[in-house]
């Protein structure tokens, strides 16, 4: 098609589209601007390319070099696997930090975390967890995948999601986030019903042995994440550790948190209304946090379709498509305009 008319490359361009393609045109004349603009990617020369070529594509390439649309590949899916990396590892403390403290409040009248607490939590999630998995640099892996659905902003996504064509989270990442949330809630909310009798604390005084017994719950919640961390860092990969010696980013921020932790525990009592740990219950914390390592390679053995299944009722269907076709007048009217 390189020699063809501008009309010809633009049929072809929509021909593809309707039937769920995922296209891209690379182009450098005026001629090429149609199609380039109607493609779900174009690509424009930077050196040779006209501005009306650039100005219709979305990806201008610099140094004209076409070996280069691997490196943004790369990197794009990279920051698409990123999003999906932290949205798992949120997921799995929120789910597990709702729960705990939801069953404890409605059997017991008492949550064993409090709300200082739940703030650092928050901020390990949102702020530290963020800037640790959103900076992993891309690897080869991600080019075995397959291409996401086309055009991911808003309102594809909506669609994606109402058709349950290429969700955000994925049937591998609801497989991983529910291991890990039924574990930690398992064994947390064993510790806030058993946990006097299992730490042996029946000796002390009640008080001292509730304090204790919240503050191992709390320390462990927060090492089970600093573990959960490396498992989000590679959901359908065994080997976990790969390429984490090379992200300093993130060993900076998990040990940054270790720090913050060990001072919370044994510093900041008062603020945070903790006491201070031994060196077996602190032992206790890491082994029940480590386990979520082991647990990830065996939940990594459950097969789960890649995608969800498409079986949705007539009703549901309809109204989706309903939706999808709104929301394409829309666009359509948009890049008319």
């Amino acid at each position: 098609m390189g020699r063809s008319s501008p009309n010809d490359k633009l049929l072809l361009v929509q021909a593809l589209r309707r039937k769920e393609h995922v296209v891209a045109v690379t182009g450098d004349g005026t001629n090429d601007a149609p199609a380039l603009h109607e493609a779900d990617i174009g690509l424009a020369m930077g050196i040779q390319g006209t501005e009306v070529a650039k100005e219709s594509s979305d990806i201008i390439i610099l140094d004209d070099n076409f070996a280069s649309v691997v490196k943004v590949v790369r990197w794009g899916r990279s920051v698409y696997a990123n999003i999906q990396k932290f949205i798992q590892f949120q997921l799995t403390v929120n789910i597990a930090a709702l729960v705990i403290n939801v069953i404890a409040a409605f059997s017991s009248g008492d949550v064993p975390l409090n709300t200082v607490q739940l703030l650092w939590v928050n901020l390990i999630m949102d702020t530290l967890g963020a800037l640790a998995l959103a900076t992993e640099p891309p690897t080869d892996h991600l080019m075995d995948r397959n291409p996401m659905s086309r055009r991911f902003h808003l309102q594809k996504l909506i669609i994606s999601c109402l058709l349950f064509r290429e969700p955000l989270i994925s049937n591998i990442m609801w497989r991983n986030l529910l291991i890990q949330a039924i574990y930690q809630v398992s064994v947390l909310l064993i510790l806030n019903f058993r946990g006097i009798s299992i730490l042996n604390l029946a000796h002390k005084s009640s008080d001292h042995a509730l304090k204790v017994k919240d503050t191992l719950i709390f320390n462990a919640f927060v090492l089970c994440q600093v573990f959960n961390e490396f498992n989000a860092r590679k959901p359908d990969e065994f080997n976990i550790f790969k390429g984490v010696t090379r992200n300093y980013l993130f060993m900076g921020i998990v040990a940054l948190t270790v720090v913050l932790q060990i001072i919370i525990i044994e510093f900041l009592e008062k603020f945070v209304k903790t006491v201070k740990l031994t060196w077996q219950q602190w032992l206790i914390c890491v082994i029940i946090g480590f386990i979520s390592w082991p647990l990830a390679v065996v939940g990594k053995l459950i097969p789960v379709p890649e995608k969800p299944e498409k079986q949705l009722s007539n009703s549901f269907r309809e109204c989706a498509d309903r939706v999808r076709r709104c929301f394409c007048c829309d666009a359509s009217e948009e890049n008319h305009v």
